[in-house]
């Protein structure tokens, strides 16, 4: 991407005000985008981000300065107006490069090798199957999104990272409709990796058919009941209950500055004992998967939780600095537009040892939630709210009804410790997490779990 003279120029220059470290961070996006709604394409878009990034550091101070022009000359006034930030004298000087670490794209069909034509004859597959689902469904918005991310990284201490990152999904929404009333349901799954992704782990007519179902589903579905119940979740997308209300406030950015309800208990028991927690960005081709992080450190698997005890926070180089805590490979970045901060990759539940249907069979009345939705969590407190996009009431341990309008609403310390089941296939989803350092793709995933008792929320009585 760029020359060793200009780089050590640029972190050179970065440091002159008195800062202990530079990184200069480049990099190029090519991205393409097509949008169907019923059948009809609405939208078809390509583009391609090129740009670059100087941070500088001095102890746990940092600032940031950033360009869409990567000539020498834009790239070292960027390194300037970070100096800027910073008052001193110069102390030191970038070392060469010592450390040469390259990613090699986990591809098989590259992108670029794809017309319109392929990516439009998915969308229609997965519109056509929605659509013969039932003729209750009256709209079915498809999109299908891929991206080759390219980035490098240089840092003072002579590291050089470069990486490349295929990612792809297919999102299907269907709107299900009957005497006035609307539901919907989606499915949108994603890997990081080529189009060979298509046929093999992504097929068009499943995800338009689940996507359907759960519209159908939901729209004949009384109102959920509201109360204090056992709740069995299901995995995949599950697991956005660990990501959002645990995994938020062992990242840096939440304990490094002490708004995390989990500081200062490395070592202490703050889950189940059954439970162990992982977030592992070297899973090859998943949806959060990345060889290095985006301040050039290798990717690692991290276990967090083990027996219920915390074992690791998720730490960047600033967050290590504020810590006294080792770098765990967690700096991301959505593009060149932002400093690094620490951030999740795929993380999920580890298998446990239980069965499925037993945790349903022997849990009384309470909610099966086979799908979640969104949701929100103070890191502080860990207080949490979610939507069951499609849930199911249970009585006498087995399944009694559909229903919707349900929330679980909780703290995640109080969660993790009420997990009672935890079952033997683990499976992921795909989502994109914002935080400071913007939006990034991550993997959610958990098996089937069950909480002992959870606060449901909803607007229904006695079924």
């Amino acid at each position: 991407m760029i020359n060793n003279r200009i780089v050590n120029a640029v972190l050179d220059e970065a440091l002159r005000t008195g800062g202990d470290f530079s990184e200069l961070y480049l990099q190029d996006t090519e991205s393409n985008s097509l949008s169907m709604i019923d059948g009809k394409v609405e939208n078809a878009n390509f583009s391609r981000r090129v740009g670059a990034g100087v941070r500088v550091l001095s102890g746990t101070r940092s600032a940031y300065a950033y360009t869409a022009d990567t000539s020498e000359e834009a790239l070292l006034s960027a390194a300037k107006a970070a100096a800027t930030a910073l008052k001193g004298s110069k102390e030191h000087s970038p070392k060469s490069i010592c450390v040469d670490r390259v990613g090699k794209p986990s591809w098989k069909i590259p992108f670029s090798g794809i017309n319109n034509q392929q990516r439009i004859e998915l969308l229609r597959e997965g519109t056509l199957s929605a659509r013969e689902y039932s003729s209750e469904i009256t709209q079915v918005v498809a999109t299908i999104i891929d991206c080759t991310h390219r980035i490098a990284v240089y840092n003072s201490e002579g590291v050089h990272a470069s990486d490349v990152r295929p990612r792809t999904r297919l999102a299907i929404q269907a709107v299900a409709m009957a005497n006035g009333e609307a539901q919907t349901g989606g499915v949108s799954p994603g890997y990081g990796m080529g189009f060979e992704a298509y046929r093999t782990l992504i097929d068009p007519k499943d995800v338009g058919f689940n996507a359907a179902k759960t519209a159908v589903t939901m729209l004949h579905a009384p109102e959920c009941p509201a109360g204090t119940v056992p709740v069995v979740i299901d995995g995949g997308f599950g697991g956005v209950i660990l990501h959002e209300a645990c995994v938020h406030g062992l990242e840096a950015t939440s304990v490094g500055r002490g708004n995390s309800v989990f500081c200062g208990k490395l070592g202490q028991q703050i889950a189940s004992p059954i439970v162990n927690a992982v977030d592992d960005g070297t899973l090859e081709g998943e949806w959060g998967t990345v060889h290095f992080d985006d301040e050039g450190n290798p990717s690692q698997c991290n276990r967090l939780i083990e027996n219920g005890i915390l074992k690791t926070y998720l730490v960047d180089i600033l967050g290590s600095r504020l810590m006294d805590h080792p770098v765990t490979g967690s700096g991301r970045r959505q593009d060149y537009t932002f400093a690094p901060t620490s951030r999740m990759t795929n993380t999920f539940f580890a298998p446990g040892n239980d069965d499925e249907e037993e945790m349903i069979r022997t849990m009384g009345e309470g909610l099966f939630a086979a799908k979640m939705g969104g949701g929100s969590v103070n890191p502080l407190t860990g207080e949490f709210n979610f939507a069951v996009s499609e849930g199911y009431w249970v009585r006498d341990g087995k399944i009694l009804c559909p229903v919707r309008g349900a929330t679980l609403i909780g703290k995640g310390a109080d969660v993790l410790m009420k997990i009672d089941r935890i079952g033997k296939k683990m499976w992921m989803a795909p989502g994109m997490c914002g935080s400071l350092s913007g939006s990034i793709p991550t993997n959610v995933g958990q098996p089937r779990i069950r909480v002992s008792e959870i606060v449901v929320g909803g607007k229904g009585g006695a079924l």
